[in-house]
Order: C-alpha cells, then structure tokens, then sequence
C-alpha cells in the first residue's frame, strides 16, 4: 500500500474540512489512494462531536476579538490549532486494515511518540487517554472521524505553537491540562519542515 503525503501550506479549518470530505468520497469509491495532508491553520478551536461547550473559558482572544470556533464531527473534545503546529489528516482505508479504529489511533500516538523521540523528547502514552504526553505536557492532540471506513481529521503535533492560546480552554476538556511543544520541551528552535519528513516517515513505518 502506497500513501500519498502532501503539504498544504497554511490552510483555513474550513477549506481544509472540505478537501478532507472531498478524499474520503474518492478513497471510499476507489477512485483515490490513500492520503495524508500536512498543514498548519490560521488560529482557530475546534469541538469535537461530543465536546462541551463549557471547556471553552472564554469567547475572546487576548486582544477582546471574537474567538474564531468550529464544531466538528470527530471524536474527543477542544482543542487549538494554529501557527507553528503540524496539523496531519491521514485518509485511511480501514476497510483493509480490519476495520480497527482503536489499532489506528494507537498506531497515530506511537508514530508521534517516534517522531519526537527523533528530536530527544521522551514522549509516551497515557492509559484511557488518547493523546501524546510529555513530562512538560501534552504534545500532541488525536481526535478522528471515519465514513464508511476511510479516516478524517486527525493528528496536531506542538512544534513551535503559542501554547498561550490554550490557556483559553480545558485542552481536550481537561482542566488546568499542562501542553508543551518540541521547542518547549527543547528549549531551541525546531524547524517544521524536518518534523514533517520525520512524521512522514516512522507514519510510512507504521502503515504501509
């Protein structure tokens, strides 16, 4: 199985979410290969199909602007995404790899964890919790969706993010939840376009 990886840029949640929709139906009818983006978002919080409203602390940035929030069809809670953070959508078949979505959501917090431990952060999982941890925090955020077996949404890894921005939410719903980036962790500037090539890869590992 060969995957398709391919690096959007700086894309908005919704142009984005409508690319997605577009792969699922292509992957879904045979007419796609499986396919990852990359990407990073403008600033936004998005709410997963069962998250509550109340984790979102406020309803204004830093500067008394409208916060900009997207409720969205994928599993866990909220959560931030914007600049310095690597956004991955894997469109997955899981029509061919039995049907297994917690074995998928496994294997996207091992290939993170790998990911980071390529760069000297010690990552790991915690039990009950879907996510990647660090002893700084979280790292790294997983909340997915699936139609007719083929995966959307997905991964957003902290590499330079403004972890200021999560001090707006519980992340992922959780209170006082601390959140790290690989700079953070690192104390030294990481450069995206080598995380990538590193996610891509142990993500090539794992699934191909």
């Amino acid at each position: 199985m060969t995957i398709q990886f391919e690096d959007l840029g700086v894309l908005a949640f919704d142009v984005a979410l409508e690319r997605q929709s577009l792969t699922v139906q292509g992957i879904a009818q045979g007419l796609q290969e499986e396919t990852v983006y990359f990407l990073e978002h403008p600033d936004v919080f998005t709410l997963g199909r069962r998250g509550s409203a109340a984790n979102l602390l406020t309803e204004e940035d830093f500067d008394g602007e409208p916060l900009n929030i997207v409720r969205i069809n994928r599993g866990g809670d909220i959560t931030y995404h914007g600049p310095g953070q690597l956004v991955g959508y894997p469109h997955l078949d899981l029509r061919r790899r039995g049907r297994d979505l917690y074995r998928y959501l496994r294997g996207l917090e091992e290939c993170l964890i790998r990911a980071a431990d390529s760069f000297g952060v010690e990552a790991f999982q915690r039990h009950g919790l879907t996510g990647v941890w660090t002893d700084k925090g979280k790292l790294a955020s997983i909340g997915v969706g699936v139609r007719q077996w083929i995966t959307m949404h997905g991964f957003a890894l902290n590499v330079s993010t403004d972890l200021s921005y999560f001090r707006l939410i519980n992340p992922c719903g959780m209170p006082e939840c601390p959140v790290t980036s690989l700079q953070d962790c690192l104390g030294v500037p990481v450069e995206m376009e080598q995380v990538k090539k590193v996610v891509e890869r142990e993500f090539r590992k794992l699934f191909e």
